[in-house]
């Protein structure tokens, strides 16, 4: 409710402050560098990676220093990861879905979910939002042979430094409403969960164009998801039988 309030009270203002960050936003380039590889010792662990211009490494020169470089990084420490980056500046959850789907069919045991803030931007419901998820769940479960899957939650808006207020209030409230659909609809989930990742507003965790993670944030990011992701493995049993048409894990 306090949403939809804030929406109708303030939307000439929000159209006319998106319409100017849209118009004057330094707009850089993806990340630089291989999007799939092996790397470091110990037990196997095939890793995905989907998602928007935060998944590609918006923000940093080099994947390596990116949300992918520095996850594989730290798995690396415990596992020979053979992992693989799909994202694009500007996907929303349908361009994620439609990403999944044209993959080949290929075992892996985690995929990393990074969408969201241009479904947030763009006022994907959510509605819409709950059945692309529980659509992409279907698609990674009958492609990548029932992997962990896990949801990065969108990051608060409110604290871009990019986006001027009450713009950047109204977003953080967008976010926070499809991070609660996230939470509710992987409820009960036994080989899904959503990652939560809050960080108070200082310059260092964001690049300069004030909307992507810099490299200490892609750094601290990469931190929790790979926390998470050791406690996801060690806690989940392997999916009893592989799925027809894909390679066991």
């Amino acid at each position: 409710m306090r949403f939809v309030l804030a929406t109708l009270a303030l939307a000439p203002l929000l159209w006319w402050q998106g319409r100017r960050v849209r118009r004057e936003a330094l707009r850089l380039p993806e990340a630089a560098g291989p999007r799939a590889g092996v790397a470091g010792q110990g037990r196997p662990l095939r890793l995905l990676l989907l998602g928007d211009s935060s998944a590609a490494g918006v923000g940093v020169a080099d994947q390596s220093d990116a949300l992918a470089g520095r996850l594989v990084e730290l798995l690396g420490a415990d596992h020979r990861v053979h992992w693989r980056l799909e994202a694009a500046t500007g996907d929303r959850l349908e361009d994620v879905l439609r990403r999944a789907q044209e993959l080949p069919p290929e075992a892996f045991d985690a995929v990393v979910v990074a969408v969201g803030v241009n479904d947030a931007t763009g006022r994907t419901s959510t509605a819409a939002w709950r059945r692309g998820l529980r659509r992409l769940l279907a698609i990674l479960d009958a492609r990548c042979g029932q992997p962990l899957v896990l949801v990065c939650a969108i990051p608060p808006m409110q604290a871009f430094p990019a986006l001027p207020r009450p713009l950047a209030g109204w977003l953080g409230l967008a976010a926070a409403r499809l991070n609660g659909a996230t939470r509710a609809e992987l409820a009960g989930a036994s080989r899904a969960c959503l990652v939560p990742f809050e960080f108070e507003p200082d310059p260092r965790w964001m690049c300069e164009d004030g909307f992507h993670p810099s490299a200490a944030g892609y750094r601290r990011w990469a931190e929790a998801v790979a926390a998470t992701l050791r406690e996801r493995i060690a806690a989940t049993p392997p999916p009893p039988h592989p799925h027809p048409g894909v390679s066991p894990c």
